[in-house]
């Protein structure tokens, strides 16, 4: 790790700290006894991305930040919010900007540009679905009912493992080597949501059973769920746009980034099992 004198001066602030990778960042970086702040609505000082006002008093005595943005950079209006990050984040003498970004998303490819163009050091860590919206996630309370009907069929998904996310995003907030680097990151094999379903039920021992549906079916299902409007029509969008087939393939930004290959479905699905997450 370079630079450890200067990261115990000044704090790395890991925006998103209670979601899916961010908590991880967390966790690895106070492990790695590295100073290290939490960004979100339940810290202290409090990080909130729709009050700019809480973004200040975050970014104070800040080297470097994790930005994780919710619910996603596809969201409306999310280029503006993260072009006004960023400039405070540079007035307020943050060095170095790690991007979570979304693969096949025109609108998380502007706000890619927006952080390479910050003028402070940068990475950008590009992800395909995460596994762990299988076990963190809307797809979970399904699968513990034994019955998983989604808008995905015959498409396959590379899904990464967010620890593995994590990984990456922990080196390059603490290495300059990865400085100016686009990580694209997916999980070694393509699976349909069918594919991952049956790993599940195989790591598992349970009996769970996958049905494809129309989209307005599983859109009406979360509007009775009590979900935001504004989150189902962004769910809408990554399921019959992001999920076109543009993805359908797999890379090796893991292996670029840590010098090992990306974990497989197979052995996600064991850890989370092993842990009692589906019981």
């Amino acid at each position: 790790m370079t630079n450890t004198a200067s990261q115990t001066e000044k704090k790395i602030l890991v925006i998103g700290s209670t979601g899916k990778t961010g908590s991880r960042v967390l966790q690895r970086l106070k492990e790695l006894g590295v100073a290290v702040q939490s960004g979100a609505r339940s810290s202290n000082p409090k990080f909130d991305w729709k009050d700019p006002d809480t973004w200040e008093r975050a970014l104070k005595n800040i080297s470097a930040v994790y930005i994780s943005f919710y619910p996603d950079l596809a969201a409306p209006d999310t280029t503006k919010i993260i072009k006004s990050f960023t400039e405070t984040a540079t007035k307020n003498g943050v060095q170095k900007l790690v991007l979570l970004s979304g693969r096949g998303e025109e609108e998380a490819q502007a706000c890619e540009k927006i952080v390479i163009n910050a003028g402070v050091n940068w990475t950008i860590v590009r992800a395909s679905w995460f596994g762990q919206n299988f076990s963190e996630g809307n797809i979970l309370e399904p699968i513990l009912s034994g019955h998983v009907a989604l808008p995905a069929g015959d498409i396959a998904e590379p899904f990464i493992d967010a620890d593995d996310i994590a990984d990456v995003a922990v080196a390059a907030l603490t290495e300059d080597g990865h400085n100016g680097k686009i990580y694209e990151v997916t999980g070694p094999r393509l699976l349909t949501f069918k594919e991952a379903i049956e790993e599940i039920a195989k790591a598992t021992g349970k009996s769970i059973s996958y049905q494809t549906i129309p989209m307005k079916d599983y859109a009406s299902e979360l509007v009775s769920y009590g979900l935001p409007a504004d989150l189902i029509l962004l769910i809408t969008y990554l399921f019959t746009e992001v999920l076109d087939g543009r993805n359908e393939k797999i890379t090796d930004g893991v292996e670029q980034a840590l010098g090992r290959k990306a974990t497989d479905f197979s052995e996600f699905a064991e850890k989370a099992a092993a842990r009692g997450v589906w019981n």
